[in-house]
């Protein structure tokens, strides 16, 4: 990827900084291991300010049109994801901004019910029904701010958490810009889910940078939708004339457009992911890159679909990501480091926190849960200071695994807990008893199925 030459450095005069307040806790980025980790933060106990810098919650889950909460089942009639994570889908099915199978369906092999189940991503794995979920993202972004406005938090939004405050190796609140101006927040203990580790990376935590360019985490995505389809028209023509169907994405592929169509929360809207490489989530040009392109890119799909694809004929564009789809950037460098292999033998850890489905089948003896430990929250050598979601301690293989929403909302849960008790008990993060911690958990519905004995 193509970088920008440096033209050399300017000396920023120092200046004084207003204290915005004082806090227990403050959660800097309101994505899904944000919303998270304030929300259980708030609920424990603690004073909790979110800090995000776009006008709504959600992060990729909602701006960023990722609008599949994938696998919290396991090919079972039994879900490993639940907890905050759960609650969220149950809001939205109050208000009807979430399609996904019957609870008593979960783990079904009818055949009706994967005929029709298999057109939503992650709803289908190895001829089984899973629990997964496509959520209306206008709707999750007014149930995520009435959760954590009934959870008792104090929300600011249009506000970007820049840097973190330290003084040995201590962290005590952190920098944000507004339209207010440069301000601190002072809080006992921080909890960075801005995706990236910027929190972290300013208070000079260690971190990996490194990516294995092949895999999915590695690439960005500029997505979007279309409406007025006829989606049973659609994949009629995609299932019995598939020849003709994979001849058209070639076709399309080689004019420079997006392939991907993915049915979402409507039954006329398909949704477009895509993966583009090389680019980086931590390069404004990058970033700028793919904004420009991705829509020249997307008006190419359009077209191409509207003139080409049965179902497409009446279609129009209903909206553009409003985030750049990021799926991975700096990684922590943690007490403790999930890594590839730990993932594939399915490793429980004494500090499990989280317990998930694979997505690649079934659960058995060769496709064991993804477990994910409290240590990997913390960093090596920094007090005061959590992390959640992408950008936790785990390898590149590793962060393949862990970082979709649910996965993401999970450790933001385990975050915000474990933050409320150190401030409770005047004890820094990683003093925190994990078995108090996985009690806290299980307390509130999340299912540690491994660790319960302990519990």
């Amino acid at each position: 990827m193509e970088r920008s030459p440096s033209t050399g450095t300017i000396l920023e005069e120092a200046r004084s900084i207003d204290v915005y307040g004082e806090t227990d806790v403050v959660v800097v980025g309101g994505g899904p291991a944000g919303i998270g980790a304030a929300i259980a933060a708030a609920r424990n106990g603690a004073r909790t300010i979110l800090v995000e810098r776009f006008g709504y919650l959600g992060g990729l889950a909602t701006g960023g049109l990722v609008l599949c909460i994938m696998p919290m089942s396991d090919g079972t009639s039994e879900q490993q994801i639940a907890g905050i994570c759960q609650e969220i889908i149950d809001r939205l099915d109050t208000v009807g901004g979430a399609i996904h199978p019957n609870r008593e369906d979960i783990g079904s092999d009818d055949k009706k019910l994967i005929d029709y189940w298999r057109r939503f991503p992650f709803t289908v794995i190895d001829g089984r029904i899973i629990h997964s979920a496509q959520v209306d993202p206008e709707m999750l972004k007014c149930v995520l701010n009435d959760m954590f406005e009934e959870a008792g938090g104090k929300l600011l939004l249009h506000s970007w958490g820049c840097r973190a405050i330290v003084d040995d190796y201590k962290v005590k609140g952190i920098i944000f810009e507004s339209k207010s101006g440069r301000q601190a927040i002072l809080a006992k203990i921080v909890i960075d889910t801005t995706g990236d580790g910027d929190i972290y990376a300013s208070a000079g935590a260690e971190f990996d940078g490194t990516f294995d360019p092949k895999l999915r985490s590695a690439k960005q995505a500029f997505v979007f939708r279309m409406s007025n389809i006829d989606t049973d028209r659609f994949y009629n023509f995609k299932e019995n004339e598939k020849a003709k169907y994979a001849e058209l994405m070639r076709e399309l592929t080689e004019k420079g457009g997006f392939p991907q169509a993915i049915r979402c929360s409507r039954d006329d809207i398909m949704w477009f992911n895509n993966q583009l490489s090389d680019l980086s989530g931590l390069s404004v040009k990058d970033l700028t890159w793919i904004e420009v392109n991705g829509r020249k890119r997307m008006m190419i799909t359009y077209d191409f679909f509207k003139k080409n694809v049965p179902g497409f004929e009446r279609c129009y564009l209903t909206d553009t990501a409003t985030q750049v789809g990021i799926r991975s950037s700096r990684r922590l460098i943690g007490e403790f480091i999930v890594t590839q292999e730990n993932v594939i033998s399915g490793t429980v850890y004494q500090d499990t926190i989280l317990e998930g489905p694979s997505f690649s089948g079934r659960i058995s003896r060769h496709n064991p849960h993804i477990y994910v430990p409290y240590r990997c929250l913390i960093p090596a050598k920094i007090n005061n200071l959590l992390t959640a979601g992408r950008c936790v301690s785990a390898d590149a293989m590793a962060i393949n695994m862990l970082s979709p929403i649910q996965f993401c909302i999970s450790t933001g849960q385990a975050a915000g807990t474990a933050a409320a008790m150190a401030v409770k008990n005047n004890i820094t993060p990683r003093q925190v008893d994990y078995k108090e911690l996985q009690a806290r958990l299980v307390s509130q519905g999340v299912p540690l199925k491994s660790v319960k004995a302990n519990v």
